[in-house]
């Protein structure tokens, strides 16, 4: 069928066409009201989406669960990335979930195997999680590896280090650290939280294995 009011011959258009499609009527709503509410719906569901990832990604949220606050947390009070002189702390988020959103992403869904373990009870007392102590390290140790100790990096950079108001030990360590490519977590297992037994030997067969993977 044609429109009445258009010369004949002449079809109408592009815009036009899309403005009779956006004010053709369903059997209650037209298709530009369908489009708002959609549009309404999105907005509402994304923002209340993001507000519950922030909801779960501070810290009062980790340490909600037990085995956090029995065990790691408590190591953490007290520490440099706890209390310090300048007052700026680092908690368990900022350490422990990425910041880019399709990492974060990625983690939280992750995060959803440690949900499984805490309804089964894999940790919920403290000989439970010194028993597991060591593999839940090592695969901390080794994502931090993975990512060039990305969280770390958040706060922490080689370029913006002044090492003239380092100790000169740190100087040193930081200067070999920057020229041999390593990462924070090579030299830093243990700043927030204490070492499991074993905590060496792990360490250097985590580093034999990346070595003979990414240095052929």
């Amino acid at each position: 069928m044609t429109n009445e009011n258009q010369p004949e011959g002449k079809q109408p258009s592009l815009l036009c066409q899309a403005w009779g499609l956006l004010r053709r009527p369903t059997s209650r709503w037209s298709l530009g009201a369908i489009l708002v509410a959609g549009f309404l719906g999105g907005v509402t569901f994304w923002g209340g989406f993001n507000w519950t990832l922030e909801l779960t990604n501070t810290e009062a949220f980790c340490i909600s669960c037990h085995e956090m606050e029995a065990n790691v947390y408590r190591e953490y009070r007290g520490t440099i990335h706890d209390q310090n002189r300048s007052g700026v702390r680092a908690t368990c988020p900022d350490c422990h979930v990425p910041k880019p959103w399709i990492y974060k992403i990625k983690r939280k869904i992750q995060a959803s195997n440690e949900v499984l373990h805490k309804i089964l009870g894999t940790i919920d007392t403290r000989e439970k999680f010194e028993a597991k102590r060591l593999q839940l390290a090592k695969n901390v140790w080794t994502t931090m590896k993975e990512t060039d100790s990305r969280e770390c990096r958040n706060c922490h950079t080689f370029t913006a280090f002044d090492l003239s108001r380092q100790q000169k030990r740190a100087q040193i360590r930081h200067d070999e650290a920057a020229e041999e490519g390593k990462t924070c977590i090579d030299c830093h297992k243990g700043v927030a939280h204490k070492l499991p037994k074993g905590a060496f030997d792990a360490e250097r067969e985590l580093n034999e294995t990346w070595n003979a993977v990414h240095k052929k």
